[in-house]
């Protein structure tokens, strides 16, 4: 039902929700870096990533935002582009919520 509300008011404004595939992207288990698929449990929040500690929900977010135009695989190659100002916002919002005491269990912090 809300992803109804949301499209009905994104075509008010001309747009519309796309779709990605989320069985053949698996977001939350794809690693840009080494080009690989691991499964992870729902209790694990982050992930090792280049070195980098990064939350799975930001990341996953990551994935999705550089999907191929077909929404069925993640364009590695704009991943790799994308990734040092990915990592720099990542970082920052994250210590924005840790100093304002923003609480946010659900993406273990």
């Amino acid at each position: 039902m809300f992803l109804n509300i949301l499209n009905q008011k994104l075509q008010y404004e001309g747009y519309s929700l796309q779709y990605i595939d989320t069985f053949r992207v698996k977001a939350s288990q794809y690693d840009h870096q080494n080009d690989e698929y691991n499964k992870k449990t729902l209790s694990q929040r982050w992930h090792e990533v280049d070195g980098h500690r990064v939350q799975r929900d930001l990341y996953s977010a990551f994935l999705i935002m550089n999907v191929k135009d077909n929404r069925k695989e993640i364009d590695r190659q704009k991943c790799l582009e994308r990734w040092d100002q990915f990592i720099r916002l990542h970082d920052e919002e994250i210590k924005r919520l840790r100093l304002h005491s923003c609480v946010v269990s659900s993406m273990g912090i």
